[in-house]
């Protein structure tokens, strides 16, 4: 009896003395990054396992001498690794499952993929970039390119008219200082008047990786002082794979009042004077026009509806890779807002204005690529986005009020072929070139504006009805030809030389008339009593439309540039060096040129473009990095052309003697990459900048006009943290921007009954300086589970210029908050939930308490004039994912 109890004893305390807590991570063998999700077992015990977590970690508990850990991940080949007695931290290393043919190597998965891809791509960088995965897209509460964007460190966005995301804006820089790459090629833009591409045209998931660029190299384009945004695409995997999304929501503005819509599928897209054929005489009557697009109506929208689907493989022995995926998006959105005081303008009181907008985004694109062999590749990359919007906006005040029925269209087109050449045994000469076929397309048509008066119908110009119409044409090619050199001792020198050439057409249609109502000024129209939808109120137009504006204008722009660049790398150190020359030839030409209006323009200059960069491999995971680079920017075609319009707030106003921008802009920054997916960075900034394009709010007798102009010289200054950080199931990702920018301008200033000149110092329009993100990441891989709450705060910015001194327009610091969860099961189907706007803050516009607004009667703040407040809604989303 004695002898089994000490036998069960010395048992159970040799399990107790076995039994042992073991640390691992799974990594990949060739790039070192840690793999998330990947499934450990113990061979002996199939039952006990774990999951590795963000981090790449694991642990166990296991009560034997000697096992066998069995791994396996998708994409990798299986791994088994015995454990001994003394073995309490393990690192796994998994091997890629890519298939290597006989004379041919393909490497067909995209690094930027995975969070660790992404931080593999900072590090490698020649220059400073910011990186955003897929991975990292897919789990943002954001469906748009534009809201994604905003979470990168330095970034910050321009909304439009429902409070969606449109516009980046770069280190404060505004949206017109950087441009818009897919796959590495610059794309022509669909803005009406501007080259800036609004970013709100993309839907997210067609995204591999956002990348954004903030120092340029010789051997990219010159015009991005803010930097540039590159988006690249889904690309071919290694073996077959198939994606199914579906998901549903609703905006929660709409949950206590109405969404006003009207019939946009009767709008006639050309005007009459296009539809008469453009005559001499071009008068017209009401026959002209039909009002079956003017009833409006009232109700609940349909909930959203957002759907994606993509197919990528590989055939011919893996030779040819495809990769098909298409995106559609019907949301609803709106605004809600309040002015209080406009500078040129009168309100009744306070005016309200209530936004309701449709949203229908396309996206497709297919993406060919073909190895012929080990040494020469081709790409061939089709793209198509089209967003449409349908946009009621219904604003009144105590006395006075309209309605704006606007419907919308944006696309664009890109056909891009690329070739890859190595030349040489070991491939040290290479030739890389792209032929591009963009074009941007924009509509509005028949933008109509009834101007009520009380509860009736204003008597004399009642409504006013535009069409808009312009499309812009791109035909370039690129061509990149480089040679490595290795010397003795371990340093090589890579030498470039490449150059591009663009020609870029525009045109511009604009055409409106003017509606008086048609019962004559002493029998007004009520609404209630003589109509009740606005297609059963009666007009009489005015004789002729104006189709003398210089906004019917043809545009060109041709640019060519050329380069030579020289790397040289040593031991920890990289050194580039190049020179850029781009010319630029661009001009417009009046349809319809008015009297005192010069009916052609042109510009031509020629601009010098040195860049040197330096970096060093403080150790294995840090570099530190030293960028110079001159870059520019050109005026938009439509700022150049003299024209004239009544928009949105202001009367807008273009301006011929614009001058291009140029600027000196210098990066420090330090990186630290602890493990493959996770960062920390630290960087300085500072930009030098000769005659910076701002708007401004410029008298000219009794009108006031947004106009753009030349101000002088500015400087630009910020620091920039970014950091990533994770451990086993939970991450944090933070970043923090501080901006500061100075340009002294000469304002005027009232002293008695006379205007004097004094000068003001001023950031530049657009800037805030203090950005900040903040998202904290949950993951479960063991139970399927992760989440991300998400902040995000933009200080107060200066949004519109005044020439008084003090009376520039102010947009308060703003705060969001977003949040997201995902369930995926390990059969491939995965269900998520996304939330945006949470917080509902309003956006508050305001005018600094001054000398030209003492004697301002309006709602205050701090004793600050409120220009207006605005209020968007919180957005919510549920949808199911299938990925094979």
């Amino acid at each position: 009896m004695k002898s089994s109890l000490v036998l069960s004893l010395l048992l159970l305390a040799t399990a107790n003395i076995n039994a042992r807590d073991i640390k691992g991570k799974v990594k990949d063998a060739q790039t070192e990054e840690e793999i998330i999700g990947a499934s450990i077992l113990i061979k002996e015990e199939p039952g006990k396992g774990a999951v590795s977590g963000m981090d790449g970690s694991f642990n166990l508990s296991v009560a034997r001498p000697k096992y066998t850990l069995v791994c396996s991940y998708v994409g990798y080949k299986k791994c088994e690794v015995e454990i001994g007695n003394k073995d309490t931290e393990i690192v796994i290393p998994l091997k890629s499952d890519d298939v290597v043919l006989e004379g041919v190597t393909v490497i067909a998965n995209n690094p930027g993929r995975t969070e660790a891809g992404a931080r593999g791509i900072e590090r490698a960088a020649m220059n400073v970039v910011n990186v955003m995965s897929a991975k990292a897209i897919e789990l943002s509460p954001d469906i748009t390119v534009a809201n994604v964007i905003q979470r990168m460190s330095g970034v910050t966005i321009e909304r439009n008219s429902s409070g969606e995301g449109q516009y980046a804006i770069l280190r404060g820089m505004d949206k017109r200082y950087n441009y818009t790459l897919i796959n590495g090629v610059k794309i022509p833009s669909p803005d009406n008047k501007n080259r800036f591409v609004p970013l709100d045209i993309f839907p997210s998931e067609m995204l591999d990786r956002l990348e954004v660029t903030k120092s340029l190299t010789a051997n990219m384009e010159g015009d991005g002082i803010g930097g540039a945004v590159n988006l690249i695409m889904k690309d071919a995997p290694s073996e077959r794979q198939f994606t199914v999304n579906l998901s549903t929501g609703y905006n929660a503005m709409y949950f206590d009042r109405d969404f006003q819509s009207f019939n946009h599928g009767a709008i006639v897209k050309q005007s009459p004077y296009e539809q008469m054929g453009k005559p001499e005489d071009n008068r017209v009557t009401m026959d002209n026009f039909t009002t079956d697009n003017l009833r409006m109506t009232w109700k609940k929208p349909l909930p959203d509806l957002t759907a994606g689907l993509s197919y990528g493989d590989r055939f011919f022995d893996d030779k040819l890779g495809v990769m098909l995926a298409g995106s559609f998006l019907n949301t609803y959105r709106g605004k809600e807002s309040e002015l209080y005081y406009q500078p040129g303008t009168t309100h009744d009181g306070i005016e309200y204005r209530n936004y309701s907008s449709q949203q229908t985004r396309i996206g497709a694109h297919a993406k060919l690529d073909y190895h012929i062999n080990a040494n020469h590749k081709l790409t061939w990359y089709n793209g198509y986005m089209d967003m449409r919007e349908a946009g009621v906006r219904d604003g009144h005040d105590d006395k006075e009020g309209s309605v704006r029925m606007k419907w919308n269209r944006q696309y664009i087109v890109n056909s891009t072929l690329k070739g890859e050449h190595a030349f040489l045994d070991d491939g040290a000469l290479r030739l890389n070139w792209s032929a591009v076929i963009s074009k941007a397309y924009s509509e509005t048509p028949d933008n109509a504006e009834i101007f009520m008066q009380g509860s009736h119908v204003q008597t004399s110009e009642a409504a006013r009805r535009r069409w808009e119409h312009n499309s812009d044409n791109d035909k370039s090619g690129y061509v990149d030809l480089m040679y490595k050199l290795k010397l003795d001792g371990g340093s090589i020198f890579d030498f470039s030389v490449g150059g591009m050439y663009r020609d870029k057409k525009r045109d511009s249609f604009f055409n409106e008339y003017k509606f008086n109502s048609a019962t004559g000024v002493e029998d007004p129209q009520y609404q209630g009593e003589d109509w009740n939808n606005y297609d059963e109120i009666l007009f009489t137009a005015q004789k002729y439309g104006n189709i003398s504006d210089p906004l019917n204008y043809d545009a060109s722009e041709k640019i060519g540039a050329a380069y030579g660049m020289a790397k040289y790398t040593y031991l920890n150190w990289e050194f580039i060096a190049g020179v850029r020359v781009e010319h630029t030839n661009q001009g417009y030409v009046l349809e319809f040129p008015t009297e005192n209006t010069d009916p052609e323009g042109n510009q031509k200059y020629t601009d010098v473009l040195p860049s040197f960069h330096v970096k060093y491999g403080v150790h294995k995971n840090a570099n530190l990095r030293f960028s110079y680079a001159r870059s520019i920017n050109r005026p938009s075609f439509f700022e150049i052309v003299p024209y004239s319009i009544i928009n949105e707030d202001y009367k807008e106003k273009g301006n011929p003697d614009l001058k291009h921008t140029v600027a000196d802009n210098i990066d420090l920054r330090y990186e630290f990459f602890p493990k493959s997916s996770e960062q920390f960075m630290v960087g300085m900034f500072y930009k030098r900048l000769q005659n910076p394009t701002e708007y401004g709010l410029l008298n000219e007798g009794q009108d006031t006009y947004y106009k753009p102009m030349n101000f002088g010289n500015a400087t630009n200054l910020g620091v920039e943290v970014d950091i990533m950080k994770y451990f086993n199931w939970f991450g944090i990702k933070a970043n923090y921007t501080y901006t500061h920018s100075s340009i002294t301008t000469d304002k005027r200033i009232m002293e008695g009954n006379d205007v004097k000149s004094v000068s003001q110092t001023r950031p530049l329009f657009g800037q805030a300086a203090h950005v900040a993100n903040l998202s904290l990441l949950f993951k479960s891989t063991k139970y399927g589970w992760e989440g991300q709450l998400a902040g995000s705060y933009t200080g107060k910015r200066l949004s519109d210029i005044s020439n008084w001194y003090n009376d520039d327009i102010w947009e308060d610091g703003y705060m969001q908050l977003d949040a997201s969860v995902e369930k995926s099961f390990k059969n491939g189907i995965s269900i998520f939930a996304k939330a945006s706007n949470l917080l509902d803050t309003p956006l508050l516009r305001f005018i600094q308490n001054g000398p030209h607004t003492e004697s301002v009667n309006s709602e205050r703040k701090d004793g600050n004039v409120i220009e207006r407040k605005e209020w968007h809604g919180q957005s919510f989303m549920l949808g199911i994912r299938y990925k094979l």
